[in-house]
């Protein structure tokens, strides 16, 4: 059979089959072998059960043991795609404790989790590809409201860089993307329920004119994974329309 694709949870609180699933239909029309995940099991089943070569998967990508054991049951893994994550509203006094956790946990240390167990295997075999969804909302750029968001996801893109000089050498890819916003099932419901959906909408139009698209995406995060993206490692991928420029 083809590789072997491990695709990692939809956004929390979103419907599945936005971004992540798009990935996952790609990653299994090129052959892949796909476990996706989620942890709202139900939903993620509806989405994927057209699709020959896509095996759903219950997970919370924030349990160390889950994600163990997830893991041990892969004979390989030739491709890693995190895709977990919330967005928190509020500035740094906005933040409590609690809320920073779940970003953090969430956004983050569920990637440290989910490529300290598959790293191993990767390196045993002696190739893979990790790709990692993080923000221009990070380190590229700071946003009003964001602010555990964009913490959690700079740490994403130093992660990728860590991981990609510690195993560069070991035939171990990590790049990270960054998009701004990307229309979505529970973006355009913020919209429709803003006061004036016309000038919220504006709001997230990006300097080329508009949201980004799922598909475009989802493109991106195979052509990571593939061996045509093989001397790309280490690198933050924006895809933001220019919203990032100054």
């Amino acid at each position: 059979g083809g590789p072997t694709d491990l695709s990692v949870q939809a956004e929390e609180g979103e419907r599945p089959g936005w971004r992540d699933t798009l990935a996952a239909r790609a990653f299994a029309k090129e052959g892949a072998r796909v476990i996706a995940s989620d942890v709202n099991i139900s939903k993620l089943e509806q989405e994927v059960k057209d699709v020959p070569g896509i095996e759903a998967k219950l997970l919370n990508v924030a349990d160390k043991d889950q994600v163990t054991a997830l893991v041990d049951q892969l004979d390989r893994v030739d491709i890693l795609f995190n895709c977990a994550g919330i967005v928190p509203n509020g500035t740094i006094l906005d933040c409590n404790e609690a809320t920073w956790d779940q970003a953090m946990n969430v956004n983050l240390k569920s990637m440290y989790f989910l490529c300290q167990v598959v790293i191993p295997k990767m390196v045993t075999q002696g190739s893979g590809s990790i790709v990692n969804m993080s923000s221009s909302v990070s380190n590229i750029k700071g946003a009003p409201m964001r602010f555990a968001y964009s913490v959690s996801k700079a740490g994403v893109n130093g992660l990728t860089k860590a991981i990609a000089a510690d195993f560069v050498a070991k035939g171990v890819r990590c790049n990270s993307i960054c998009p701004a916003a990307i229309e979505s099932p529970s973006l355009q419901e913020r919209i429709n329920g803003a006061p004036d959906p016309v000038k919220a909408r504006a709001t997230f139009q990006q300097k080329i004119g508009r949201m980004g698209k799922p598909d475009e995406i989802a493109a991106l995060a195979l052509y990571l994974a593939s061996d045509e993206s093989g001397y790309t490692t280490g690198q933050e991928l924006v895809v933001d329309g220019g919203w990032s420029l100054a």
